[in-house]
């Protein structure tokens, strides 16, 4: 069960009581965070005893890293709460099935799903204090008020969780929208609950976007936040136009609380129960896969654990002044990394999604959505949707006119385009605006 002073001491660790005067204090810090946690961890994990050997917890950024196949492989052993992945998945899948999260939990540790992106799901378990903990840092880094300020908050999720309810406290509220329910349904439930912060994927909020240009939606939010989905530049444009506001980001995933946007709306990772080390794909362009360690969570023990993530570092320190790792931008997995070839040389040359949809952006404003897919045979499949006063040949045409400018510059050869019809439902799958797939 959830314990209010926790919650209030997460808050209150999370809005700054615990300062670092410089980033060396708070490196420090956080070293002698990780070591005690390893050494607790070692003692009541039996997969992590065997996987870091005769290591010392001093030498831990030696481990060996893990993944989420490997999480699961070795799910039961590796939680430190007896609870077995078979056990895990058949609540968690009757929960789903039910559209009943209330009861997903075994001795009091959450057990849920994450959403997945191409089948690959995984289980993540949170103990209540592990619960108390998530949701003072959420509030901290989150609603404009923290604790003290009423607000009225709509969470769209594919999934409800026990971890997403304990948001509710004092003069909060909270509703949950399940993205499986028909647009119109959730938008009438939206007019009357009147909500002052949403959270929802990009895909959602570009639909309540529509509803309110078209005045089905009549209430504009306080603070609006993206959650699950690449906040693309394209929908970020038009969410800050359409609602007046900065669209703010939680970067959020089965293995953490892992960043959040400031008051600038730049994301800062979360180094205050975080640490992430950075495997840099092109130093030049600061784009690295992020491996974590989180500090705080011992019953599902994250260490040493590769993304499969793409973040930009930012260039330059944020205006906020806060010490934490700015991030530009959240570009997407390494698996939507797409290929062409080298000109002259004929070897596969990386592009990048982020890439791809700068040149289809600069193509035309009249596009209004658009996806990118690369095949195995690694032709790209474009499709987009275009303003009705627009020609969508003209506006193909000044998208391949971009793409080729974009393969001139890596000097590489663009491979065949194929324009396909633009189609994405919002709430079954994840909106991937840049994809490569094998099939």
């Amino acid at each position: 069960m959830s314990n209010p002073v926790r919650i209030v001491t997460h808050y209150a660790l999370a809005r700054g009581l615990r300062r670092w005067r410089t980033r060396a204090q708070l490196e420090q810090w956080q070293e002698r965070r990780i070591i005690r946690h390893v050494e607790r961890i070692r003692a009541r994990s039996p997969f992590y005893q065997k996987w870091w050997g005769g290591l010392n917890a001093t030498e831990w950024r030696q481990f060996p890293q893990i993944d989420k196949t490997v999480m699961m492989q070795h799910f039961d052993t590796l939680n430190t709460v007896g609870i077995t992945k078979e056990e895990a998945l058949v609540l968690a899948g009757e929960s789903e099935d039910t559209r009943n999260f209330k009861q997903s939990s075994i001795q009091g540790v959450t057990v849920g799903l994450s959403s997945g992106t191409s089948g690959n799901r995984g289980i993540f378990l949170v103990s209540n204090r592990e619960q108390d903990a998530w949701t003072g840092t959420v509030l901290a880094k989150l609603l404009p008020g923290g604790l003290w300020k009423p607000a009225k908050i709509a969470f769209f999720l594919r999934a409800n969780s026990n971890l997403y309810e304990s948001v509710k406290r004092g003069k909060l509220q909270f509703q949950y929208f399940d993205l499986l329910e028909h647009v119109d349904v959730l938008v009438e439930r939206m007019e009357e609950y009147q909500p002052t912060v949403w959270v929802a994927p990009p895909s959602m909020l570009r639909m309540l976007a529509d509803a309110y240009i078209m005045g089905r939606l009549t209430h504009v939010p306080d603070k609006i936040i993206a959650v699950a989905e690449v906040l693309d530049p394209l929908d970020r444009n038009v969410l800050e136009r359409v609602f007046g506001q900065t669209v703010h980001q939680v970067y959020q995933c089965t293995e953490g609380f892992l960043g959040a946007t400031c008051e600038h709306g730049t994301i800062h990772l979360n180094e205050d129960i975080v640490y992430i080390e950075k495997e840099y794909l092109d130093p030049a362009t600061r784009r690295f896969v992020p491996v974590i360690t989180d500090f705080s969570r011992t019953s599902q023990p994250i260490i040493r654990y590769r993304l499969n993530d793409i973040l930009t570092e930012a260039a330059e320190r944020c205006a906020c002044g806060s010490l934490f790792t700015a991030i530009e931008r959240i570009e997407g997995r390494c698996d939507d990394t797409l290929y062409f070839s080298h000109k002259y040389e004929g070897e596969a040359v990386s592009v990048f999604p982020d890439f791809i949809s700068r040149a289809v952006i600069a193509a035309s404003p009249a596009i209004e959505h658009y996806r990118v897919v690369q095949r195995g045979s690694g032709i790209l499949e474009v499709s987009m949707q275009v303003s009705e006063d627009t020609d969508q040949e003209r506006a193909q045409a000044a998208v391949l006119q971009e793409l080729g400018k974009l393969a001139g510059r890596l000097q590489c050869v663009l491979p065949e385009v194929q324009f396909v019809p633009y189609t994405f439902e919002a709430g079954i799958t994840k909106m991937r605006r840049v994809e490569r797939r094998l099939d």
